[in-house]
């Protein structure tokens, strides 16, 4: 996705009209000096995202009024009065037991211990902008991997030979690899391989990687006991931005709001 460089901004924003809610101006200067914290694929998608997000704090601070909270011009103090207010009107509630039970037994795959492997590699690199030299490289590593079916003996010595990491002084061993270690194009495909010699090249930024897996431990499965906390967590923190989401957006829903289009976010959550 090609994102907008919001470092080059134009400094007034003619065609942006404001926003107005329930007769407050968010002018199109302000929006603009927003739209710096929402890049985006276009100006418009910035801008209405920026709007947005102006929309939800002058409601939260209309409302914070209409109760007698103090105010205030200072950014900080407003943060701490807003997070008052979302503390005052919006219900906290918790997970019981049983509910954390049932997302576990539901989701038993995301409470695992990480995989581990060990693997070896012979990097073909390639400039991720030069298509020709990619494709050309892409073929010499296919014909490296048919070569190592017949004499998988030789992967240190090719490595050696042609490999572009500095691994290959050791016959292109990576070692013992998790989740993070690499750039991520990388792992997404590494992790997905059982031990032996990858069919394919890998792809990655650097180029092209003639894999082979030396050495796989599949995670083991947690104990509902070990990750009960972690699950009580995420899902009075996932209620929690539900609530908020709805609430807002039933502040949004009686307040008269023009200039941009509130009602189709998917969330209008304040950041």
């Amino acid at each position: 996705m090609q994102l907008i460089d919001t470092t080059s901004l134009p400094t007034e924003a003619p065609d942006f009209p404001d926003v107005v809610v329930n007769g407050t101006t968010i002018d199109s200067h302000t929006i603009l000096q927003e739209m710096q914290y929402y890049p985006a694929e276009s100006m418009e998608d910035s801008r209405q995202k920026a709007a947005q997000s102006l929309v939800v704090r002058e409601l939260l601070m209309q409302r914070a009024r209409e109760l007698g909270m103090d105010v205030s011009e200072e950014d900080d103090a407003n943060e701490n009065m807003i997070a008052a207010l979302l503390e005052k009107e919006v219900e906290l509630t918790t997970a019981d037991a049983e509910t954390c039970e049932r997302y576990y037994e539901a989701n038993k795959e995301r409470f695992k211990t990480p995989v581990l492997i060990a693997c070896s590699h012979i990097l073909l690199g390639a400039d991720p902008n030069d298509l020709e030299e990619r494709a050309a490289r892409k073929v010499e590593a296919e014909g490296l991997i048919e070569t190592l079916k017949n004499t998988p003996e030789k992967f240190a010595a090719l490595a050696e030979l042609n490999s572009d990491c500095p691994s290959k002084e050791v016959g292109g061993q990576m070692g013992q690899l998790d989740k993070g270690q690499t750039v991520p194009e990388f792992e997404r495909q590494v992790f997905t391989l059982g031990v032996g010699l990858a069919e394919r090249p890998l792809e990655s930024r650097y180029g092209f990687h003639i894999v082979r897996i030396d050495q796989r431990v599949e995670g083991e499965q947690l104990p509902y006991e070990a990750v009960e906390e972690r699950i009580r967590g995420y899902l009075q923190e996932r209620n929690y931005r539900s609530a908020v989401n709805q609430y807002i957006q039933l502040l949004a829903g009686e307040a008269e709001i023009s200039g941009v289009e509130i009602q189709g976010a998917d969330s209008l959550l304040v950041q």
